[in-house]
């Protein structure tokens, strides 16, 4: 008998936000990116990301205002370089890993860490978190009208044809954006759900 869907216990999914650390997109999407945040808050999930200034960070103030939980990934090798040497906040994170990869490095284990993954804006880290999400069969989902790279995905899949492009899910609005990533997440677990129920 398969368990209907109210009985079945919630899973909590990392969704990492992705988006730029400086720019035009910055001053132009940070409410956008605090929307983002603050839905997968209230949405139960926690939210990961380059532990960093610029969008991620007012992604992470979001779901932190929201009551949710924040975990950066930081380029750093401890505390000290993270504040010292990168220069990087710390203060709207419950937990920072300390990755010691640079920022390349530090992009791939975000990535791989969490479940899926939002551009907001961005330039082209945000790119290079984007395609190495796609490309590991993440969820992705694009925030259209937060400029950037965000809103040159669409081209982007159109000229490429990649394989993975089912993954990727457009929106302009943040809440609704968040609402279907973790209704492709569902259905990805659906299995692990039924089990745990």
């Amino acid at each position: 008998m398969t368990p209907s869907e109210s009985d079945k216990r919630p899973l909590t999914y990392s969704i990492c936000v992705s988006g730029a650390a400086a720019g035009a997109t910055v001053a132009s999407s940070s409410k956008l990116a605090e929307e983002v945040g603050r839905a997968v808050a209230k949405a139960g999930h926690v939210l990961t990301s380059g532990a960093t200034v610029g969008l991620p960070y007012f992604a992470a103030k979001g779901a932190k205002d929201a009551g949710g939980m924040s975990i950066g990934f930081s380029p750093a090798v401890s505390l000290r370089e993270h504040l010292r040497k990168y220069r990087l906040p710390h203060d709207v994170f419950d937990f920072i890993n300390f990755t010691g990869l640079n920022y390349v490095g530090r992009d791939l284990y975000l990535v791989q860490s969490s479940d899926a993954i939002i551009t907001i804006g961005g330039r082209f880290g945000s790119l290079h978190e984007f395609t190495s999400a796609l490309e590991a069969h993440k969820p992705c989902g694009v925030l259209l009208g937060s400029g950037g790279t965000a809103d040159r995905i669409p081209e982007l899949i159109k000229v490429l044809d990649p394989a993975q492009a089912h993954l990727v899910i457009y929106d302009e609005d943040p809440e609704r954006l968040v609402k279907r990533l973790i209704e492709v997440l569902d259905h990805e677990h659906e299995d692990i759900r039924e089990d745990l129920a």
